[in-house]
């Protein structure tokens, strides 16, 4: 029984710490990230409680750009790129993060072995990360920045996805135009 638990504990580790297992097939159609030395412009993107300033950004296709994200509201708070039903996905994610206790209003909580051991692992999805690399949080009075290149001419929107956030007005549009 020891062994069969160590094991278990062991396998959720791996699949916890392992980029591959963590993010499965993380690919976007609008683009990848990159590194902020390959950016040709700077965005600075400002989150107040529940808003966005801009609330709209344009970009061009095959533009690289470095999101300087300020979040100078109370709560912690979500740049994230992508469409609408992405969006809805992972605001499920994000609630569940939210019940877990790893996610409260104004951070994040690590969870080490300590409070992994208790979980049960298969209702933690994926591994239980916010490491999508379309998206970064930002905690209550710091910044933080997110490069991208966009690939194609598209709609996007960038939004916060914790939970009643984006509900709130926390989204804005972003056109990837040719």
């Amino acid at each position: 029984m020891f062994l069969r638990k160590s094991m278990l504990l062991a396998a959720c580790v791996l699949a916890l710490s392992s980029q591959v297992w963590a993010t499965p097939g993380h690919s976007y159609d609008f683009g990848q990230p990159a590194p902020a030395a390959k950016a040709t412009r700077s965005v600075e993107v400002v989150m107040g409680d529940m808003s966005f300033t801009p609330k709209a950004i344009e970009v061009k296709a095959g533009e690289t750009v470095r999101f300087v994200l300020v979040n100078k509201g109370q709560l912690l708070h979500e740049f994230n790129l992508g469409d609408a039903a992405m969006h809805a996905s992972h605001q499920q994610e994000m609630l569940k993060m939210q019940q877990s206790g790893m996610l409260t209003p104004t951070g994040m909580k690590d969870m080490d072995h300590g409070s992994m051991a208790g979980m049960d692992h298969a209702s933690m999805g994926h591994g239980m990360k916010h490491d999508d690399p379309n998206s970064v949080l930002v905690e209550p009075g710091k910044t933080a920045e997110l490069t991208w290149t966009f690939s194609k001419a598209t709609r996007l929107e960038f939004a916060c996805n914790i939970p009643g956030h984006y509900q709130a007005g926390m989204v804005g549009k972003l056109t990837v135009s040719q």
